[in-house]
């Protein structure tokens, strides 16, 4: 019977089903952070249970880390008691823990494909929304609950149904300026915030053959705001390129034996959807949100749609663009603009940093903009400097800050102030997302950095040579 690549991985990890209930699913990889795992751990602990396979969980700091001064204490007094106690957990359990200052800290997301911990084929779960980006790989991974974590902490499975299938096609060539983070936003424009609900989707045609890895994370990471359980691409050449020698990767014969495996990772040419999509690249230019959710986006050239052009509630549209201080009608361009951030686990890549620094390279940072430059790790932050990225950034009027979750949430020291207007390579642009009362504009690394350069909101296109 030919199968779809995510029934081929969920499928292998079923180790019973349930009639008419949900399957009990193995879990592969299990990633922790200091936020939605305290309370896990102090159920776990109120049971009297262990954490039964530590050696599959692996803990990093990342939401309430500050992205400057890492080398000396944390002062928000929450923040701190919670990267203690992920530090102390980690500890009593066996588990591998990278907090402050260690080489391999870094945004969850982004530390997993770096250190070979995310595998073609693997099951993945995190407490956090955009565990998604793994699916990369072709890996299934998504974020749970608290309850979820001490779940999967105690048993190393979940309950869970199974998602409905989608499968998303997109062929031909992007044009200038169209990154992997426009296409994501083109999709999710399409398809609205909960156009994908119930489903896990493939993403599949040229244009994700193409791109390269860290591009795939990025169109990964963001399929949960669709309303998606989350999304995957088939392992290529590509993919076992960026995983091989890693450090936690298999070596030697134990490579061979996996790579048997993942070579039998696609969707077998007679296999079903539940449903399909098929878009072409031509369609797809530099993206840029202009409401309150991720699927209020729409191409940098086009203007604002009117209330009666959009489906739903019209007072809800129209009091979403109250909160922006929009209008219908009005063009997104020339836009003033008070902040720009760079990173997050959609962002936050070596690739992002070489794109924004592309367009800044020669030129100034405008000096009313606040821009915060935030590496999604340590090695980001060696790879940087060992392209002299930094001195680019330097040159440039930007700072260069520490690892971590950042600007994206409003769970840290960087917060946008009520009423400021940040262009966000992040994932959400939710009312107060990156602090009470600020406003978010979600876009590529290319339009952050062309938006931080004039001061306004900027189609890249016009700052590159074609």
């Amino acid at each position: 019977m030919a199968k779809t690549l995510f029934d081929k991985v969920w499928d292998s990890h079923v180790v019973r089903s349930i009639e008419g209930g949900p399957d009990v699913f193995f879990i592969d990889r299990h990633f922790i952070h200091e936020v939605t795992s305290p309370v896990a751990f102090l159920g776990l602990e109120s049971r009297g249970n262990s954490v039964l396979y530590p050696e599959k969980t692996f803990a990093t700091a990342d939401h309430n880390t500050p992205t400057i001064n890492q080398h000396l204490p944390v002062e928000d007094k929450l923040s701190a008691n919670q990267l203690d106690a992920l530090e102390r957990n980690a500890a009593k359990h066996g588990i591998s823990h990278w907090g402050l200052g260690d080489k391999n800290n870094g945004i969850v997301h982004v530390v997993g494909p770096e250190n070979g911990i995310t595998l073609p084929g693997a099951t993945i779960v995190c407490g956090d929304s955009h565990t998604s980006t793994h699916g990369a790989f072709g890996a299934i991974a998504f974020g749970i609950g608290t309850s979820e974590v001490e779940m999967v902490l105690s048993t190393q499975c979940i309950m869970q149904p199974k998602p409905k299938k989608m499968r998303i096609n997109i062929n031909g060539k992007l044009g200038l300026g169209v990154t992997p983070k426009d296409v994501a936003l083109f999709i999710i424009s399409k398809q609205t915030t909960s156009g994908a609900t119930g489903y896990f989707v493939e993403y599949a045609g040229q244009v994700f053959r193409d791109m390269s890895m860290e591009g795939r994370m990025t169109v990964c990471n963001l399929s949960i705001e669709m309303g998606a359980r989350g999304g995957m691409i088939a392992p290529d050449e590509k993919t076992f390129e960026y995983i091989k020698g890693r450090a936690l990767t298999p070596k030697g014969k134990d490579w061979d034996k996996a790579m048997e495996y993942w070579n039998t990772l696609f969707t077998d040419e007679d296999a079903t959807f539940d449903i399909e999509f098929n878009y072409d690249a031509s369609e797809i230019e530099p993206m840029i949100t202009y409401g309150t959710n991720p699927g209020m986006g729409m191409g940098v050239t086009k203007s604002i749609p009117n209330a009666a052009q959009v489906e739903g509630g019209v007072e809800t549209y129209k009091k979403s663009l109250g909160y922006m201080h929009f209008n219908e009608g009005e063009s997104m361009i020339g836009k003033k603009i008070d902040y720009v951030f760079l990173g997050s686990c959609t962002n936050g890549r070596i690739e992002d940093f070489r794109a924004f620094c592309s367009i800044i390279e020669g030129r100034k940072k405008a000096p009313h903009v606040i821009a915060w430059l935030v590496p999604g790790s340590h090695k980001v932050v060696e790879q940087i400097k060992a392209e002299g990225l930094d001195t680019i950034i330097a040159d440039a009027g930007f700072e260069l800050r520490e690892p971590g979750c950042s600007a994206c949430l409003a769970m840290n020291d960087d917060k946008v102030p009520a009423g400021k207007l940040a262009v966000s390579t992040s994932n959400r642009n939710f009312e107060g997302r990156q602090g009470p009362g600020s406003r978010t504009l979600l876009a590529s690394p290319l339009m952050a950095a062309a938006s931080a350069v004039e001061g306004v909101v900027t189609d890249p296109r016009v700052l590159m040579v074609g």
